[in-house]
């Protein structure tokens, strides 16, 4: 029995994970994006649902003028004495805190804010009671390591001096840090080497968890910074967590890219998972990681990575799946205005500003991929518009564009990439009624459509995956959306009804 990594694809970072009697969860950054953190269950560790967000409301999450990848960072969970904590940090707006729940697919409680600056935070229960905290950290010095002091878990406060604990084994950015208590030592997991292409994780341990500690002598644990970038495996292996199994056994979280092709990927850091086991010395020792790989006997069945998406906005909420760009405005959305349709206003903000644009998306997620969409929307002036948008940054996405020209209602591609905007002929649509607009996808490009249901879709054109990557941009740690808007006009109005996604089968590997 095999199962498939990625086990939650698309942009999924930073996975951090707990296990609660027999059951597991798993929550991953969301940067700029609200609701913020997603919450996944699991029983067997390769096949995840989502059944939350973590931070839902704007006294949790205030995501104001976030910048491009602001926002969330690197969220930990963890479960003692029958509460969970998420500890995480808004870059933008406030800096390091935990919430708290009892129940897990309840609500969760409001910041505790923590005076200590750094990003990836982490929390440690140790036997004795105490509560420590690690993250990021700059010495006397000026050097990057991770430091670490005792807090009250009740009210933040911090009971210790922050201490550096370990500079890594010399690799940039020493970062993601999770201490375990495991054979009577305290074992101290980081990331190293930036979250690009030369990404790492090493570990070290001590007698206690103030140090000194030993460095593993096979460090890095888990990286694939030694192969060869076009030869169609993983990249950017990182920023684990790992777990113990009811049945002892050992599982490791962490995030890699699937480049489309040489040096880009588009998608985003996705979740994967590994076994593994200690060697005689008591250090981790990793299998080979791959896409496919062999389930541990007796630990089930194996996973689904190609299953569909539809939402008929049936439902008074919106589904998990759907995002929002930084808080939204709740007056311009409504599931009640029309039976199985979403209705979309106009604001003040694009999908070029720096605000939170009428849209909701979610994560692209396979590179194979047909998205489509019924929309009603009856343009009255030449400024409205509405359609559907393959989205990474405001400087960087494609849209299907409907609005007005004259008396006609008309269609048209727009791409923007940084400075370039280009927009292709249109093509007249029928002066009333719905359209129907479908993004089709491919590992190196997409193909935009619209038309009328039942006839003949037109196509509008094409746009390569290459300029929505995150190595053409300013660096990003989010991926690719699909998304539904509408802007140009505050107050125009469009419907969106019977969305699907339908992944479909990867047939190329990764080509220069």
């Amino acid at each position: 029995m095999h199962y498939q990594n990625p086990i939650i694809p698309g942009f999924y970072p930073d996975p951090s994970i707990c296990l609660a009697g027999e059951d597991y969860y798993l929550v991953n950054s969301s940067f700029e994006f609200f609701p913020g953190v997603p919450l996944f269950h699991s029983r067997d560790l390769v096949n995840w649902e989502q059944i939350s967000y973590v931070l839902t409301r704007k006294s949790q999450l205030s995501l104001q003028d976030s910048r491009t990848s602001g926002g969330i960072f690197a969220p930990t969970i963890r479960f003692q004495e029958g509460r969970f904590y998420m500890v995480t940090t808004n870059v933008t707006g406030g800096g390091n805190f935990y919430v708290w729940t009892d129940d897990i697919r309840g609500e969760w409680s409001d910041p505790i804010w923590l005076d200590q600056k750094g990003i990836d935070p982490s929390l440690f229960f140790d036997d004795d009671g105490t509560v420590y905290y690690q993250g990021t950290h700059t010495d006397e010095d000026g050097r990057q390591c991770i430091g670490q002091f005792a807090l009250d878990i009740k009210t933040g406060e911090r009971l210790t001096p922050t201490r550096p604990i370990w500079y890594g084994t010399g690799g940039k950015c020493p970062e993601g840090p999770h201490m375990y208590k495991i054979f009577d030592k305290y074992y101290l997991m980081i990331a190293e080497g930036g979250t690009e292409y030369g990404h790492s994780e090493t570990i070290a341990r001590a007698d206690n968890p103030w140090g000194p500690f030993e460095s593993c002598p096979h460090n890095p644990i888990l990286t694939h910074r030694h192969k060869d970038v076009g030869s169609g495996t993983l990249h950017a292996l990182g920023h684990a967590d790992m777990v113990q199994t009811p049945q002892k056994d050992w599982r490791m979280v962490f995030h890699a890219i699937r480049p489309s092709r040489f040096m880009l990927h588009h998608i985003g850091r996705e979740t994967m998972i590994a076994p593994f086991a200690w060697d005689a010395d008591g250090w981790p020792v990793l299998p080979p990681i791959t896409e496919m790989m062999e389930l541990p006997e007796g630990t089930g069945r194996g996973n689904e990575p190609y299953a569909p998406f539809r939402d008929d906005f049936r439902k008074p909420d919106l589904g998990l799946k759907w995002s929002f760009l930084r808080n939204p405005g709740r007056e311009n959305y409504s599931l009640s205005e029309k039976p199985d349709a979403i209705a979309l206003t106009a604001g003040e903000m694009t999908l070029e500003d720096n605000g939170s644009p009428t849209m909701i998306a979610h994560r692209q997620q396979h590179f194979e991929a047909i998205a489509q969409v019924m929309m009603d929307f009856e343009p009255t002036t030449e400024n409205a518009e509405a359609g559907m948008t393959v989205f990474h940054t405001k400087d960087h996405h494609y849209d299907i564009v409907v609005t007005k020209s004259g008396r006609k209602k008309k269609a048209f591609l727009r791409r923007r990439v940084c400075d370039m905007l280009v927009e292709s002929e249109p093509v007249k649509l029928p002066e009333s009624g719905p359209v129907k607009l479908l993004i089709r996808a491919s590992r190196l490009g997409y193909k935009f459509f619209a038309g009328t249901e039942g006839g003949e879709l037109q196509l509008l054109g094409e746009g390569c995956t290459q300029l929505l990557s995150t190595e053409c941009m300013v660096c990003t740690f989010t991926g690719c959306f699909f998304g539904l808007y509408a802007q140009g006009e505050k107050g125009a109005k469009a419907y969106f009804s019977g969305y699907s996604y339908i992944p479909g089968r990867e047939k190329e590997s990764c080509v220069r």
